[in-house]
């Protein structure tokens, strides 16, 4: 195992892109204020989103592209020292910033190929576990032929399963002779992206497994659970030999059918766009990423976003349906912030972030609903969207799973 690099020049080199890229939409947003200010008072002929003209526009031009320029100096200068610069052991915070910006930025940090991009890896005690049969075997000398994988949420990283210090669901692991170990992903990207890039590293992990790999679990929170059933999906569509191995699946607070909090982002974007004054302001709400607008439904496949943009008003579910695994033991957990989790209201507002019907996989439409058995769903009663990662009673009902 490696611990995950940590190149402060090459931080500085993508946060300055980032401190650039938001000057110059800035640039673009107050020039898109101005142009339609003086388009609705008659000034300047056109839409409101058509750009400014004249002295007022060369001077936005000579702005944006003086920002540009600034901008590649600095990085160009950047990029040597970048590669001479040494690296250091990644601290907890810098793990949780970086967490952070990957999930509500991280596509964008891919496509633009920034340095504080994520890119996705095993890792085992906050270091990299290379998906080699040489190298696993020198990382966990008491390695198992039974494997259990944790995949954590938007915005988070494989340290924050541990709170207060303690890790439940690998302690559970451990107790129950399962090697685990953790998924440290790019959230910001689409979970379809992450679920093929999961499906192909498990892949590897299989065919180099330094014993016969007899069993497989994968536990996720929130996202990480979408990701999970993506995974399986795109294994089975490429004939991995890894799912053959999947015995168990257990959600966490997973949005099966997506999240308020992104819906009523959409409902902003289309309440912003109705009027000449506020449209502009539209390009904030679409800063979010592409794998916070897969929450609106909780969509899993890149077909559940052909010929559509993910910023357009979206009311009805529009996602292709995809059951849960056939042949895997399938488990949910939800939770309710109240004491009265039966309250239509408590169960409406769930977790805080997420419903429990949503946590439990159930939809008035057939076609999406999951049908986990009765003794497959767990829900809790005060208990918040993180509280999840550390009730015990959340995973003395977990630990009972898994010992089945």
């Amino acid at each position: 195992m490696s611990t995950p690099p940590h190149n402060p020049v090459a931080d500085l080199r993508g946060a300055s892109r980032l401190v650039f890229e938001a000057t110059s939409g800035v640039t673009d947003l107050v020039e898109a204020m101005h142009g339609t200010i003086a388009g609705l008072a008659g000034l300047v002929p056109g839409s409101s989103t058509q750009r400014t003209r004249g002295l007022t526009g060369f001077v936005y031009r000579c702005v944006g592209a003086s920002m540009r320029l600034v901008g590649h100096g600095l990085d160009a200068a950047l990029a040597p020292l970048a590669r001479r610069s040494g690296t250091r052991a990644s601290p907890p915070g810098r793990d949780a910033a970086l967490a952070v910006l990957n999930g509500v930025l991280g596509d964008h940090l891919a496509a633009s190929g920034n340095p504080l991009a994520i890119t996705m890896s095993l890792r085992r005690d906050a270091s990299v576990l290379h998906p080699d049969c040489h190298a696993i075997r020198a990382a966990i000398p008491a390695v198992t032929g039974r494997v259990l994988i944790q995949a954590h949420g938007l915005c988070m990283n494989d340290r924050q399963w541990a709170r207060s210090g303690r890790d439940h669901v690998a302690a559970i692991a451990q107790e129950l002779g399962y090697t685990s170990m953790h998924l440290h992903y790019n959230s910001g990207l689409r979970i379809a992206a992450n679920g093929r890039q999961f499906a192909g590293l498990l892949e590897r992990l299989a065919t180099r497994w330094p014993v016969l790999l007899e069993e497989l679990v994968i536990v996720g929170h929130s996202m990480g659970g979408l990701v999970a059933r993506s995974a399986h999906h795109h294994g089975k569509a490429a004939s991995h030999a890894w799912p053959a191995r999947l015995r168990k699946l257990v959600f966490l607070g997973t949005p099966h059918h997506g999240a308020p909090l992104e819906r009523a982002g959409n409902g902003l974007d289309m309440l912003l766009g109705l009027s000449p004054y506020t449209r502009p302001f539209t390009r904030l709400g679409r800063i979010r990423s592409a794998g916070i607008t897969d929450l609106r439904f909780g969509c899993l496949l890149d077909e559940d976003w052909q010929g559509r943009e993910r910023y357009a008003p979206q009311r009805k579910d529009m996602r292709t349906p995809l059951p849960l695994p056939a042949g895997v033991e399938c488990y949910a957990v939800a939770a309710v912030r109240a004491e009265q989790g039966d309250a239509p209201a408590a169960r409406l507002f769930g977790d805080g972030l997420v419903p429990v019907a949503s946590a439990l996989g159930e939809h008035e439409d057939t076609r999406f609903a999951l049908r986990f058995p009765a003794s497959h769903r767990w829900v809790g009663e005060r208990l918040s969207h993180l509280d999840l990662l550390s009730s015990p009673r959340v995973f003395d009902q977990v630990g009972r799973w898994l010992e089945r």
